[in-house]
């Protein structure tokens, strides 16, 4: 059972919370060098690896394991984390603890998928990474394939091989309590020129909303950002996004039934 006391040995109905600021300081120290920190850390976070393995429940896999592999994501996000940034541990950790769960259950997947398959999406999965950090954005599969010095439709294929459906509407984390979504997470460049936000009746509805909500929406749907790229562009949360951002549209749509 995912809500039963003890996992991996672990006592989960005495897992500690950190506020912020305790938070903060434990990575300062780990950034020092202090190893003790990165241990307090881990054993305080916890809790997000616990959210998220309630998602597979249905899976038929052993919590335990769950919980390790979601743990080793668990200490990534904890090592690779940036407290420059200015984004909540929270938010940045749970899709690395899925990222890491589902490379797990993907591996270990009753179909099989071919080792050529496997390796040319592995292969391709490195290469979206290291031209990610050279170029400061996603690359195209186009650029990917270039890269790799194959076809695109084989980059296509071998991707898709190894990925598993999944609804844009599942909630991936709880966060201040308000749900974040997949597609929340999803930058969508189809978007960027906005029909749906066309026309003279939305155009004047938009001048009535106030600067902050008129940059989100511009930011989201104009220019097709996600809601951790707004966030960071703004200065707020994602969380903070996510709840303008329905405001947002709640006044718009407002404005233009009464328009």
């Amino acid at each position: 059972m995912i809500n039963k006391v003890e996992i991996c040995g672990v006592n989960t109905a005495k897992l500690p919370v950190l506020k912020s600021a305790e938070m903060k300081e434990l990575f300062i120290r780990l950034k020092g060098g202090e190893k003790e920190a990165r241990e307090q850390l881990v054993n305080c976070n916890l809790r997000l690896v616990l959210s998220v393995i309630q998602r597979f429940n249905n899976r038929g896999e052993s919590v335990d394991d769950l919980f390790q592999v979601g743990c080793i994501g668990l200490m990534k996000a904890i090592d690779n984390f940036d407290l420059s940034q200015n984004v909540k541990f929270s938010t940045y950790a749970v899709p690395m603890i899925i990222g890491e769960i589902r490379r797990y259950l993907r591996d270990n997947n009753p179909i099989r998928v071919s080792r050529s398959l496997r390796d040319i999406a592995y292969k391709a999965l490195q290469v979206r990474d290291k031209l990610t950090n050279e170029n400061d954005r996603e690359p195209t599969v186009s650029e990917i394939a270039l890269e790799l010095d194959i076809k695109r439709e084989e980059v296509v294929f071998a991707l898709d091989a190894i990925q598993e459906p999944v609804s844009l509407f599942e909630p991936i984390y709880h966060d201040g309590g308000e749900p974040i979504f997949v597609m929340d997470q999803i930058k969508d460049d189809g978007e960027k020129d906005s029909s749906w936000l066309q026309g003279i009746a939305v155009s004047e509805a938009l001048t009535r909303l106030n600067e902050r909500e008129k940059t989100i929406l511009t930011l989201r749907f104009f220019e097709g950002k996600t809601q951790m790229e707004v966030a960071d562009e703004i200065g707020i949360s994602q969380a903070q996004v996510s709840r303008l951002e329905k405001v947002a549209l709640g006044h718009l749509e407002k404005y233009v039934k009464e328009d």
